[in-house]
């Protein structure tokens, strides 16, 4: 598939992209129209599945076994004209509303061995990508200067890893994790994947083909965006986003590996100062009151309007995001550390806040238990190690329950905010969107000092 470029430059795109859609033993797929297999030569249509059985490719399509090796490639005859189906595509890996669905996609099928199991390969041009990765992150029905800026921050982020990935390459290795005794930091980040572009999850940015793309304001807002990224000092910006920042947005540092990006620093979700509050939030005495209380922002919203707009359907599952409470017993929290981070600290006698970033969340975090001492970070691994799936962000306080012979009988988390908080705030600016901000102001109040550039 690589150096197939399906007219690109007929069709005003400029980049061939390489998404992460589906990791499991078996691929099942259908295609939608005449697709050629480039290994034969042979064209096809209709039902088809890979198998991957004791190291061997069982690969098939209708009633048709396909003499076929690694990688399986698969070129749509007409682009514009076919697709393909994936069936059983995981979305929301390790979140709380992970499911199962049937997606559906334009471009290209690869499909590679990896680490003991297939993966299937969408291959589409970049703006292509970009109409599905909008509906997917957001819904269509978003107003037209959010969705604008989505393009935007999506583009630049997408082509800032592109530019990363080509510098790891010559870098070598990418460290994520630094150990020593009584403390394990970790990050997540561009360490899986190396055989491809983007994942289709979360883990980079929702990405679900043509199965929720095709509104037209989904289209025009790309189109009309076309070729614009975030800039700083002529580099393309690596502009992040999550759902909700709860009130201030987190610096790059704190989260991913120790880099600055000016870009991506502390910002006040509120027009002016929040009355009643040190907004000082890497102190514990501003960040407890900052986490209970309820000052104002443009993602403080129970708007269900602006939610429906700015959240898909599995998304409104989530209701308190703003502020939010988890309880977890004694035995879940040994549970939990056991099964999520390998740890076996025995009873659990306290979870102590140790440092804080700019928004509030915990990059450190003490773990004190009956048979040891163990301090996690970064916030990911936090949420990771107190969730089933992963908390909704690690900005949060610890409230101990009854305590029996020095032991709690659980913890309970008070929180703020979901996900990362970094860069762009998808509910704030949902918010700011239906207020009558322009997609620039947008861009201009997520990302300071950040200029808008047009690359082609």
């Amino acid at each position: 598939m690589a150096g197939a470029d399906y007219n690109i430059n007929e069709i005003d795109m400029q980049q061939t992209i390489f998404a992460g859609i589906l990791f499991s033993p078996r691929v099942v797929f259908n295609l939608n129209g005449r697709y050629r297999h480039l290994e034969s030569g042979i064209e096809f249509e209709g039902p088809g599945k890979a198998v991957l059985e004791n190291g061997k490719l069982l690969f098939t399509i209708g009633n048709s076994n396909v003499n076929a090796g690694f990688p399986v490639e698969l070129e749509p005859v007409d682009y514009e004209k076919s697709s393909f189906d994936l069936k059983e595509v995981t979305i929301g890996i390790n979140f709380h509303w992970e499911r199962k669905e049937d997606q559906r996609f334009k471009g290209g099928l690869r499909i590679i061995r990896e680490n003991g199991h297939l993966t299937a390969i969408n291959v589409l041009p970049l703006e292509d990508y970009l109409i599905s990765v909008i509906s997917s992150e957001m819904s269509a029905s978003s107003s037209s200067e959010l969705l604008r800026a989505h393009a935007v921050i999506s583009r630049s982020w997408l082509l800032a890893q592109k530019e990363k990935e080509e510098k790891l390459k010559v870098a070598g290795s990418y460290v994520t994790t630094i150990e020593k005794e009584g403390e394990r930091i970790r990050w997540y980040d561009r360490e899986d994947h190396t055989n491809f572009d983007v994942c289709a999850d979360d883990h980079c940015q929702r990405y679900q083909g043509i199965t929720r793309a095709g509104a037209n304001t989904v289209e025009e807002a790309v189109n009309s965006t076309s070729g614009m990224v975030l800039v700083w000092d002529g580099s393309i910006c690596d502009a992040r986003y999550s759902k909700c920042c709860g009130g201030i947005s987190e610096k790059f540092g704190n989260v991913w590996e120790p880099a600055e990006h000016p870009y991506l620093t502390r910002v006040i979700d509120n027009p002016q100062e929040p009355q009643g509050y040190d907004t000082d939030l890497t102190n514990e005495e501003s960040a407890i009151k900052w986490i209970l209380g309820d000052p104002e922002a443009f993602c403080n919203t129970k708007s269900r309007y602006v939610l429906s707009q700015v959240l898909n359907n599995y998304d409104q599952e989530t209701i308190n995001f703003f502020r939010w409470t988890v309880s977890l017993t004694q035995q879940e929290v040994k549970d939990l550390l056991k099964k999520k981070v390998d740890l076996d600290l025995g009873d659990i006698t306290d979870l102590v806040p140790l440092e804080r970033g700019v928004s509030g969340r915990l990059i450190r975090l003490k773990i004190t238990g009956t048979k040891g001492i163990m301090v996690l970070g970064k916030e990911l691994e936090i949420r990771k190690a107190l969730s089933p799936s992963h908390l909704y962000s690690s900005a949060f306080i610890v409230e101990k329950e009854e305590t029996s012979n020095g032991i709690p009988a659980g913890f309970t988390l008070k929180g703020a905010g979901w996900g990362h908080g970094v860069g762009l705030c998808q509910i704030g600016a949902a918010v700011m969107g239906s207020g009558g901000f322009s997609f620039r102001d947008i861009l201009t109040h997520y990302f300071p000092g950040a200029e808008l550039e047009k690359r082609y």
